[in-house]
């Protein structure tokens, strides 16, 4: 496919700077675009390449146009015109619809003629499937459980009984939602189950990355608002709740019942510990360990600060240990200078 470059912008708050009529016929990173590429320019670190690149056309921002020696596309927001135009050139998903003969229905169910069933689902009894929903091999869905309208889940997603997900939301391989939360009482040092009670409520145009897993709520429900985008590999306990927009990277852990507010980012690797809130706007770093409530905007961090020669680490954490004696030891100082100031002074 080719498409000229006022076809692919239409619509977009963008300036053309040199042929819109360029004939665009396929996506390439700055360095290895050929010609009838489109590219872009959106980290600083790549700006070197801009000059030699042989794309025929760069989406970059206003700051570098003058230096674009090619058709520029120039945008206040370069990655989301990158990513409106990577749309046309994207595999575009088969349209299927019905329900494949070897997929296993319960009773009770409400499945619209529209969406598709894919080969060796298993659907419980009284599930609802929305419209347009795309039901990948695979599949297991739990009793009394509702997809929305155009929802996608990828192969081998595995919903538990009675989870809710909106319209438009993407679920890739491996996802689990609905698992039971880690509740346990102890008597007399051994531990119990206690039953979780709730399910999990996921909103629309919600994005899960592959092998995710969201616990149920131990009373009330676990719920993950509109516009949310999870990465690969991450764990919610039961009823967290995380507001709008937020967006979380991969390997991160949130512990049980916290609760994380609206447009946050947080970085990979990250942790929360149970029971705390988070509030609207935080941007947390990789790796940040949050221990406590956030009340204001802002960006939070912890951990150590980048790698270290194996040699270096070990000199600071040793040094780390002793750190507490080391605080003795100035208080001492600090005191005996003190009496010693005092006594010249009378």
């Amino acid at each position: 496919m080719q498409y000229s470059l006022s076809e692919l912008v239409k619509g977009l708050d963008v300036t053309i700077q040199g042929d819109a009529n360029c004939m665009i016929s396929g996506v390439g990173t700055i360095q290895q675009a050929k010609l009838g590429h489109i590219t872009f320019l959106t980290n600083s670190s790549y700006r070197k390449h801009l000059l030699s690149t042989e794309a025929s056309a760069v989406i970059l921002g206003l700051e570098d146009a003058e230096n674009c020696p090619v058709t520029a596309i120039v945008s206040r927001n370069p990655h989301y015109v990158y990513a409106k135009i990577a749309e046309y050139f994207a595999p575009q998903r088969s349209e299927y619809s019905g329900i494949h003969p070897t997929a296993i229905i319960g009773e009770g169910c409400e499945i619209d003629p529209s969406a598709y069933i894919g080969p060796y689902c298993v659907i419980g009894q009284h599930v609802k499937i929305g419209p347009r929903a795309v039901i990948g091999p695979q599949c297991a869905i739990g009793d009394f459980s509702e997809i929305g309208e155009a929802t996608q889940l990828d192969a081998r997603v595995t919903l538990y009984h009675g989870i809710k997900i909106g319209k438009r939301s993407h679920l890739a391989s491996g996802v689990v939602i609905g698992a039971d939360g880690f509740g346990f009482a102890n008597q007399k040092g051994a531990w119990h189950r206690v039953p979780q009670l709730g399910s999990v409520d996921i909103g629309d145009d919600v994005d899960i990355g592959a092998n995710t897993s969201i616990d149920r709520g131990a009373v009330e429900n676990t719920v993950i608002e509109n516009g949310v985008k999870l990465d690969n590999l991450i764990q919610i306990g039961h009823n967290v709740r995380i507001g709008e927009n937020t967006i979380i990277a991969g390997c991160t852990a949130i512990a049980g019942s916290t609760v994380i507010g609206k447009n946050c980012m947080i970085g990979g690797a990250s942790c929360f510990a149970g029971h705390i809130s988070v509030c609207d706007k935080v941007m947390i770093t990789g790796m940040t360990a949050v221990t406590k409530s956030i009340l204001e905007p802002g960006i939070y961090s912890s951990g150590i600060v980048g790698a270290v020669p194996n040699h270096e680490f070990r000199k600071n954490n040793a040094r780390f240990h002793r750190l507490e004696n080391l605080i003795q030891r100035v208080k001492t100082l600090e005191s005996s200078l003190k009496e010693l100031t005092e006594r010249k002074q009378s």
